[in-house]
């Protein structure tokens, strides 16, 4: 089952992902993360990147497919954030039709916009291991020095801003698309993490089930 996770940044996909992988043992496929593996190496992705902009869609599907294929994933795949556009999703069709791949389920976690400002706003990144915390949701352990912790520059207030604009002009579209090929299931994401995990696991043992 390939199962995809979306939603609006700060909406909590990347802790409810990681849940469910521990729980189904899914190979985790998340794009932010992988996007800055990318960017390390690449200093115009990473300005690009930091400025809340968006990979041009051939461009992503380039790089998701090839990394794809390097590793010869094709299914039990929990794909986090990607993908997150009509066109992203246009040429990853294409590659997915010569792989005999689709999308089992897809996920929307919804939530308003004043609390992903909030919780993304929260979030720190511990610079030598490069986990992220989040001051609020998913704090550090305390054996970590949280003034060591840094704020990401995409996780200031005005690409947060952006980003959620660049959600709503460009995912909202793909999961209105999504609708019309496979089922899609929102869910509030505003509530407590282990109530949002408990109804997602629910969500995907009657998946698995059909």
């Amino acid at each position: 089952m390939n199962i995809l996770l979306l939603g609006p940044q700060g909406s909590g996909k990347g802790t409810q992902a990681r849940l469910l992988v521990a729980k189904f043992g899914f190979t985790y496929f998340e794009a932010g993360n992988f996007l800055r593996n990318l960017a390390s190496k690449d200093q115009e992705l990473k300005e690009s990147l930091a400025k809340g902009f968006l990979v041009p869609g051939e461009e992503m599907s380039s790089y998701v497919t090839s990394y794809l294929d390097e590793n010869k994933l094709y299914d039990n795949i929990l794909f986090d954030g990607f993908p997150r556009t009509l066109e992203q999703y246009k040429f990853f069709q294409i590659w997915s039709k010569e792989k005999n791949v689709s999308f089992d389920l897809v996920i929307v976690l919804k939530i308003n916009e004043e609390e992903t400002i909030r919780r993304l706003s929260a979030r720190r990144q511990d610079p030598e291991t490069g986990k992220i915390y989040n001051l609020i949701t998913d704090p550090p352990p305390k054996d970590i020095d949280v003034s060591k912790l840094v704020q990401r520059d995409d996780d200031k207030s005005e690409a947060i801003k952006k980003r959620l604009a660049l959600y709503k002009e460009f995912t909202s579209p793909l999961i209105e698309e999504l609708k019309k090929v496979v089922n899609v299931i929102e869910v509030d994401g505003d509530r407590p993490i282990d109530e949002i995990q408990t109804e997602l696991v629910s969500i995907i043992n009657e998946k698995s089930k059909s």
